[in-house]
């Protein structure tokens, strides 16, 4: 595995696994192979522009002729497909567009990488498969129960890559990683959105009432963990990828406060998202078996991200100030305030 075409390298998870590639690999080539969505940054890679073992190619990975072009033309054997419509909320109002990229484009990739013989194949995916887990916690084996249409398309695109190899042999892998956290996650997710708020004195929107659970993890420990699957996971395996513990949403906002010095009267309740998830948890035994463990706990996972984006404000307000991120604020957001809970939480 050398030369490598990432798909969705320009996003958020994709970004940062192509630093962790040209960092750690010296001789590897890095094919970055992006549509430059709305979340899409080539900013996220302006270290790499002068690096000879970096490339980027636009493209959509839903065009067959040009993924072929692309593997074809920069020898590539490994495909890592980070590329995906990925927001919950985004998913309940365009849930087609999801349907599109997330399966019909992974099929995409592939039907190119069977054809042409590609040394590996991994697919990136999500905890948001298993669905809600009340009690407990999920392992690989654990039933896909989705619940979103962003969940639906991530978990059709996992018994693709699956059925490839089961059918044809494909050399595939797969992680499910819980919540990433840390530089170039773009600002309608949740800790961005609520640092970056918090730094401007803005609300920090809180769905219902807060207490839903997620594992938040350090994106530099994912892409660790990525990496490892690629390279001594078992071929046809999935991998969860996450810290095995999990944190309320509330706790997360305060935390945020804290770290920047900022009250708690920015902390606004809106009303609840259709179908939100109360908890996600992650049984990740079989990748500690590979010797992957995370580095950072939440609390310093976050302290990080904070930090990131407190220095990085030239790389966020471009974003936030732009009309697609405001049209998209407005309409999520706006006329949900709603009273807040038990003050006790």
């Amino acid at each position: 595995m050398r030369n490598f075409l990432i798909t969705g390298g320009a996003g958020f998870i994709g970004s940062n696994y192509v630093t962790f590639l040209l960092e750690h690999y010296p001789d590897c080539r890095v094919v970055v192979y992006d549509k430059l969505t709305y979340a899409g940054n080539l900013n996220n890679l302006l270290a790499h522009k002068n690096d000879t073992r970096y490339a980027f190619v636009k493209g959509d990975i839903c065009d067959s002729a040009a993924v072929r072009e692309t593997l074809v033309a920069h020898q590539i054997d490994t495909i890592v497909n980070f590329a995906a419509e990925t927001h919950v909320d985004r998913s309940l109002s365009d849930a087609g567009s999801f349907v599109n990229t997330d399966v019909y484009g992974t099929f995409v990739l592939l039907e190119a990488a069977r054809e042409l013989k590609l040394e590996r194949y991994h697919q990136i995916s999500t905890d948001e498969v298993y669905g809600e887990i009340l009690t407990g916690s999920s392992n690989e084996e654990y039933p896909i129960q989705t619940r979103s249409p962003y969940s639906a398309s991530k978990a059709g695109a996992d018994l693709m890559v699956l059925a490839y190899f089961t059918s044809f042999g494909l050399p595939v892998t797969i992680t499910r990683g819980s919540n990433n956290i840390g530089p170039y996650q773009y600002p309608e997710k949740v800790v961005p959105l609520f640092i970056t708020n918090a730094i401007d004195d803005k609300p920090l929107p809180i769905y219902g009432d807060g207490l839903q659970m997620r594992d938040y993890q350090y994106v530099g420990d994912h892409c660790e963990g990525i990496d490892l699957v690629l390279r001594q996971g078992e071929l046809g395996q999935v991998y969860n990828l996450g810290t095995g513990s999990e944190t309320r949403n509330i706790d997360m906002a305060n935390l945020i406060l804290d770290l920047l010095g900022k009250p708690k009267t920015l902390l606004q309740y809106i009303t609840d998202r259709p179908g939100h998830d109360r908890r996600y948890a992650l049984d990740v035994r079989k990748i500690n078996a590979l010797g992957w463990h995370s580095r950072h706990d939440f609390a310093a996972a976050l302290e990080a991200t904070v930090r990131w984006y407190r220095e990085n404000e030239w790389w966020w307000r471009e974003i936030k100030s732009g009309a697609y991120y405001q049209a998209y604020y407005h309409t999520h957001y706006s006329g949900r305030e709603v009273a807040a809970p038990n003050p006790a939480h």
